[in-house]
């Protein structure tokens, strides 16, 4: 059983992301391959733009935000990411909040839930797997793309999912399971994040 941290990744108000984490947080939970489940949304971790003087692969953190951060990261076993489409990418906050660590990603799955428009963020999740892979996470092939967002929220801002958000999420999901207990042997041999490299 696994620790998965979702990661709401807009920080921008009026935002869609909370309400689709929300919905994603309430699939995992009915799903129950999970030990434990938080919801981490960028907007309240607030981190701001890399302030670091080391390189992080070092874990010489001198900022109190990256050292909770760090703890943060260390404690998941997997994630899913939450994320918009903003002019054919990732958006940036997401960018920096990878940035700021290094050896708390290694190994771990990640799912993507992608919204947008007609494109439903997809090529948002397609240029993230470089920068995921580049830190020996591995991005699963199930994912979760919801077109015209906006559609699927009802009058109190929550997600009503259709049919087949509802079974993409369950592939995901049933493979975060997999691939999760497949790495975690070589999350258990990794070395001491505080040894450096």
């Amino acid at each position: 059983m696994a620790n998965l941290k979702i990661i709401v990744a807009s920080t921008r108000p009026g935002r869609v992301g909370l309400p689709v984490g929300q919905w994603i947080e309430a699939e995992a939970r009915e799903h129950g391959g999970f030990d434990d489940i938080e919801l981490v949304d960028l907007a309240e971790v607030n981190l701001p733009f890399m302030n670091e003087p080391n390189h992080p692969r070092l874990a010489q953190y001198i900022h109190q935000h990256t050292r909770d951060w760090s703890a943060k990261i260390s404690e998941a076993d997997g994630f899913l990411f939450v994320m918009p489409e903003y002019n054919y990418g990732y958006n940036a906050e997401l960018k920096n909040a990878i940035d700021y660590l290094h050896n708390e990603w290694h190994y771990k799955p990640v799912g993507l839930v992608s919204y947008g428009g007609v494109s439903a963020g997809t090529r948002a999740a397609q240029m993230i797997k470089q920068v995921v892979t580049t830190l020996k996470m591995i991005p699963l092939n199930d994912a979760v793309s919801i077109p015209f967002v906006r559609n699927f929220l009802n009058d109190d801002s929550v997600i009503v999912p259709n049919d087949v958000m509802k079974s993409a999420a369950k592939a995901m999901l049933d493979e975060m399971v997999r691939v999760e207990s497949a790495l975690r042997p070589l999350r258990t041999q990794e070395p001491d994040t505080a040894a450096g490299a």
